[in-house]
């Protein structure tokens, strides 16, 4: 069994600020397929290689993909231990709403029906 360790307030805001953008959400998903170089992922965005390597430095910094240069190339897959964290957050969230909805649930059960006005009855009936 794996233990994941919880996520600082910091990490927190670096991971949800890279999950912000749509370009770095595809990078991530393409990364998790398989390591690929920055010159790979660049080509299939119409945006600058410099562009393509801030959303790489922000996911970095996220710690939700890691880095490594090979020749003169710099490759780049997904993390997946701070993905899983990620995912470990994020299922606490959900079952935190979940608790909170089923509380509702069985209040609103609890709760007798408001009396329900009666219809006027019409003049001259």
């Amino acid at each position: 069994m794996v233990a994941y360790q919880e996520l600082s307030d910091v990490e927190i805001d670096r991971v949800f600020q890279a999950f912000a953008d749509a370009t770095r959400r595809d990078i991530l998903r393409r990364t998790i397929a398989g390591e690929l170089s920055i010159s790979v992922l660049a080509a299939d965005y119409d945006m600058s290689f410099a562009a393509v390597q801030k959303h790489v430095s922000v996911l970095e910094a996220a710690q939700l993909i890691v880095k490594r240069a090979e020749g003169r190339e710099r490759l780049v897959r997904a993390d997946p231990n701070m993905i899983a964290r990620a995912r470990a957050l994020l299922a606490r969230y959900e079952e935190l709403w979940r608790q909170r909805i089923d509380r509702l649930d069985a209040l609103l059960a609890e709760t007798p029906d408001p009396p329900r006005p009666t219809d006027p009855t019409p003049e001259g009936a």
